[in-house]
């Protein structure tokens, strides 16, 4: 069976419901249907401050129901294929949804099968992550007694990327006040050469490590992960003619074992990790991805209007899409106006210009009661807000943006972005 609809969505994430949320105010006699699963909706963000302690799990999480805008119709189904050729979605229900208009954002899914042995050992062995069950970080922190307390990433693009680590943040503050900080070595190993890659605010970052004294280590790329022994293996991907540094703050207590002239292997006491992620598998294995390159898998759209480069009634965005920027509910933010008015420059024949300009802000935690929100755009452009800034400089640590983080941000998604009204 065929059902046509004139705007087909698929995702009620952020950008899903926040689209059809917008296009609803702009005009609510549009033919709108979300094609999603899910019948829990999450605010992701808070995650971090629940592995911490400090921010009720319970909270970050809504029935879909409540949130699917009033007018705007709800399948609840899985997509399993797209035929763009002839405006047609295929569902795990064997139903056809035709469109005029299709907009995907799905975001983005967890590959615990993208390092060796992450399966076997994510939420037992002490290996935890926010992104799986931030109740068993926040649970492991509470257990800690010292050691190699190790905090990673992986080489592929995430959500959030700095989350991994402003638990390391937080969890030092929590060695802190639990006074076994003088037991704990803090590691952050990563595949990057950076902490940030915008200078004004890793600069400050910079002096929060200093600050800690916690051992960085750059270039590192994690390849297995050994939980009932407790060993990360790594690759470490440095080129040969480079010359940054692979380390800042060495701690020789934190017992590196050398494998081999790019292997090493770093015993651990508790490690947290962001898992390897990619566009979900329905959009990786369809014609709307890139299909070769570095963006192979990714949602192939334009990086100024979000319009499908080679369909112009599909448009994309949020954590599937590629776009060279952080993968961030702020950068929905800034996303989503761009492809409504796209979608009624359309359907009213109207020229209005809007774009998107790369804007991504990333609410960087260093502490309990400190945060730094760090605000840019394509090519790593700081774009701090004009009115904020004002006030106060968001590139250094404060307690007013800790507030925000805890208080403002939450009221302003579930109140007013998943409303339309931002």
């Amino acid at each position: 069976m065929i059902h046509t609809h004139q705007i087909v969505i698929v995702g009620a994430g952020t950008a899903g419901i926040t689209v059809a949320a917008q296009l609803r105010k702009k005009d609510s006699k549009l033919d709108i249907v979300i094609i999603d699963p899910a019948t829990t909706h999450y605010y992701q963000p808070a995650w971090t401050l629940v592995g911490a302690g400090t921010f009720d799990y319970e909270k970050t999480a809504r029935p879909m129901a409540s949130l699917i805008p009033k007018g705007v119709k709800w399948l609840k189904e899985f997509v399993t294929s797209f035929q763009p050729e002839a405006n047609t979605i295929q569902l795990r229900n064997e139903a056809t949804i035709k469109y005029e208009f299709l907009v995907v954002c799905p975001g983005i899914q967890l590959d615990l099968d993208g390092i060796e042995g992450l399966k076997e050992t994510m939420g037992k062995n002490n290996v935890c992550s926010n992104y799986v069950n931030s109740n068993y970080t926040w649970e492991v922190l509470q257990k800690f007694k010292g050691g190699n307390a190790l905090f990673t990433q992986p080489a592929t693009p995430i959500k959030c990327g700095g989350a991994p680590q402003k638990i390391m943040y937080l969890a030092d503050d929590y060695f802190q006040k639990q006074n076994i900080k003088d037991k704990t070595n803090v590691v952050f190993a990563t595949p990057g050469s950076v902490i940030f890659g915008v200078a004004d605010f890793a600069k400050t970052l910079m002096e929060v490590v200093d600050r800690k004294n916690i051992n960085l280590k750059f270039f590192h790329k994690l390849v297995k992960i050994d939980g009932p022994n407790k060993m990360a293996y790594y690759e470490i991907t440095i080129p040969d003619d480079s010359e940054k540094s692979v380390e800042y703050n060495h701690i020789d207590a934190v017992n590196v074992q050398e494998l081999g002239p790019k292997s090493i292997a770093i015993p651990f006491d508790m490690l947290h990790l962001a898992p390897p992620q990619s566009a979900p598998d329905f959009i990786k294995n369809s014609p709307l991805s890139h299909q070769e390159g570095a963006k192979k898998g990714w949602l192939n759209v334009d990086h100024a209007t979000l319009q499908h480069k080679q369909y112009s009634n599909i448009y994309g965005l949020g954590d599937c899409a590629a776009l060279p920027t952080a993968k961030t509910g702020a950068a929905v933010r800034k996303q989503a106006p761009v492809v409504v008015q796209q979608i009624l420059n359309s359907l009213q024949n109207t020229t209005t210009e809007l774009t998107y300009k790369g804007y991504s802000s990333c609410p960087l935690v260093t502490g309990y009661g400190k945060m730094v929100l760090a605000e840019f755009g394509y090519n790593n452009v700081r774009m701090s807000d004009p009115i904020i800034s004002k006030f106060i400089d968001t590139s250094k640590e404060s307690y007013s943006m800790w507030v925000l983080k805890k208080y403002g941000l939450p009221f302003l998604y579930w109140q007013l972005m998943l409303k339309g009204k931002i």
